[in-house]
């Protein structure tokens, strides 16, 4: 396999994750808002928790991007998943947010 086609299939990796990841966030959203208290809301700050585990260990990156710096050369944030650059930047920045609301909103209908 040539370096262009790894980067791809990296790529293609990177994406499909963050789009999991998506899921995981917005359903955690749902439930908190909707006090739907459930396995699967805890199932995701498991999810989460494995997250923040791995970023601080690879230094604060995604160990794909760690693998697709192997294959480019791009300075741009997004050379190793398929978002826009400006996402691809503020990923971690919009997601904690989502995540501290979510904490928040979860703690509050757990205390009533």
């Amino acid at each position: 396999m040539d370096s262009n086609t790894k980067l791809i299939l990296i790529k293609v990796i990177h994406t499909l994750i963050w789009i999991f990841f998506n899921f995981v966030i917005f359903y955690m959203l749902y439930a908190a808002i909707a006090n739907k208290i459930d396995v699967w809301l805890w199932i995701g700050y498991g999810l989460i928790m494995l997250e923040g585990i791995a970023l601080p260990t690879f230094k604060l990156q995604c160990p794909l991007t760690l693998m697709a710096r192997k294959y480019s050369n791009s300075t741009e944030d997004n050379f190793a998943i398929y978002l826009p650059n400006w996402l691809s930047k503020y990923t971690m920045l919009i997601y904690t947010s989502i995540l501290t609301i979510i904490f928040i909103i979860t703690i509050y209908q757990i205390m009533n």
